[in-house]
C-alpha cells in the first residue's frame, strides 16, 4: 500500500477573504503549511485556519517566511543572522500559541518563498532558520527539498528532517524546479498534475521538462494553495489517489491518522 502526504500552503489572506478556498483545500490534504504573518496572513485568518485544520485532522505547519508583505515573501533579502533569527523565532511562537490555544500542536516548519530557496542553497541562512528550529522546539520536523543544504545543516543539527516533492511545478533534468520565471514553470492542468502525483507516490518518479524520468524522495508533495483553480485541483489529485488505493497521511501527524473529509 502506497502513502502520502498533501501539504498546501494556507492562511494566507487578510481579514478572513479567501475561506472558502483553504477550507476546499484543508478537506483534500493532511498537511497545512499555515502563514505566520510576515509575508501573508493576519491573526484572525490564521486562527481560523489553524482551527479548520484541526478540526479535520490536518497536521500544522509554520510556514515561516522574510518579513516581505509587499513581495508575498518571494523577493530575496539579505536579512542578517541576528535579525532573520530573531524574525522566524517570532513567527514560529505566534503560530504555536494559535495552535495550543485551539488544542492543537505544531508539527513542523516549511520555509516559504525566497526564505524557502535561500535556505536551500546558502548554509548561513539554512544555520539560521534551523537555529531558531532548535531553540523553540528542537522536536519540530523540517522539510524541504532533498539533497539542499538546507535539509543538511538541519539534520546535522540534530532536527528532523522531511523532504518534498511538488506536485504543479516543472521539473529539470537534473531533479530541480524550473524557476518560477520560466514559461511552464507552474502546471495548470488537473489531470496531468494528478497523474504526476501518483507516479510521485508510487513510483517515485516524474517527469522532466525534456521528457527525462527523474526520481524524486518525497516524503510529503506541495500543491499550492495560491495559484488560480488550486482547490480543483487538488481535489482531482486527492481523487486520482483515493481511485489509486494510495492512503493520504500526515507525514509529521498523529500516527495512523489520514486526512479528509
Amino acid at each position: 500500500m502506497s502513502v502520502v502526504d498533501l501539504n498546501s500552503d494556507l492562511g494566507e489572506s487578510f481579514a478572513l477573504r479567501g475561506l472558502e478556498e483553504d477550507s476546499r483545500m484543508l478537506a483534500v490534504v493532511s498537511s497545512a503549511n499555515v502563514a505566520c504573518g510576515f509575508h501573508a496572513g493576519d491573526p484572525l485568518t490564521i486562527r481560523h485556519t489553524v482551527a479548520v485544520a484541526l478540526a479535520r485532522g490536518v497536521a500544522v505547519g509554520a510556514h515561516v517566511g522574510y518579513r516581505d508583505l509587499d513581495g508575498f515573501g518571494r523577493r530575496d533579502l539579505d536579512v542578517p543572522s541576528h535579525e532573520l533569527r530573531a524574525d522566524i523565532l517570532y513567527q514560529l511562537g505566534a503560530l504555536r500559541a494559535l495552535v495550543d490555544a485551539e488544542g492543537g500542536r505544531l508539527a513542523y516548519v516549511k520555509p516559504h518563498g525566497a526564505l524557502y530557496h535561500a535556505a536551500a542553497r546558502d548554509e548561513r541562512v539554512a544555520r539560521d532558520v534551523a537555529s531558531a528550529v532548535a531553540e523553540i522546539d528542537p522536536g519540530l520536523v523540517v522539510l524541504g527539498q532533498p539533497g539542499t543544504t538546507g535539509l543538511a545543516v538541519a539534520a546535522g543539527m540534530g532536527l528532523p528532517v522531511a523532504t518534498e516533492a511538488f506536485a504543479d511545478r516543472a521539473y529539470a533534468p537534473d531533479g530541480t524546479l524550473v524557476p518560477r520565471g520560466v514559461p511552464g514553470a507552474v502546471l495548470h492542468d488537473a489531470e496531468v498534475v494528478a497523474r504526476r502525483v501518483l507516479r510521485l507516490a508510487t513510483e517515485g518518479m516524474v517527469e522532466a521538462v525534456d521528457g527525462s524520468v527523474v526520481a524524486v524522495e518525497a516524503d510529503s508533495v506541495c500543491v499550492h494553495g495560491d495559484t488560480p483553480g488550486a482547490a480543483s485541483m487538488a481535489e482531482r489529485v486527492r481523487a486520482v489517489l483515493d481511485e489509486a488505493g494510495v492512503t493520504v497521511r500526515a507525514f509529521a501527524g498523529p500516527a495512523g491518522a489520514t486526512a479528509g473529509g
